[in-house]
């Protein structure tokens, strides 16, 4: 099994209990329990999982669960940026934060795990 990016859906979920995806997002890495894929995180998707629990006073909760996984924190180069930049010039609706984490699965060749369905339907159209 290849490596998988993880939105910052997927970790927001998986973090809150609460969350209306919780048991999918338990779910969706659970049954990738017996060949455990490398898992991603783009930087810019990082940020926006810690935004909330640094509010709230839980921000380490994020820490443990990369340090955990191991999840690894993708930075931005130049080439992801780039075609992020190609994806908004692509779907003018798409957030930059979203073609940021998309361009960085692609750059990782990556499966894209998200539980924004305009994210993932611009996602699939790519693997065309």
């Amino acid at each position: 099994m290849g490596p998988l990016a993880l939105d910052a859906s997927v970790v927001i979920a998986l973090l809150d209990g609460a969350d209306a995806h919780h048991e999918r997002a338990v779910a969706e890495l659970s049954r990738r329990e017996g060949d455990p894929p490398d898992l991603l995180i783009a930087a810019t998707a990082y940020t926006e999982a810690l935004i909330r629990p640094l509010r709230d006073g839980y921000g380490d909760t994020v820490e443990r669960f990369l340090a955990r996984g191991p999840v690894k924190v993708v930075p931005i180069d130049r080439s992801v940026a780039r075609a992020a930049a190609r994806l908004r010039a692509d779907h003018p609706s798409l957030r930059l934060g979203d073609a940021l984490v998309l361009a960085t699965a692609h750059a990782r060749e990556a499966e894209l795990l998200t539980f924004d369905e305009r994210l993932r339907r611009i996602a699939r159209r790519g693997r065309g």
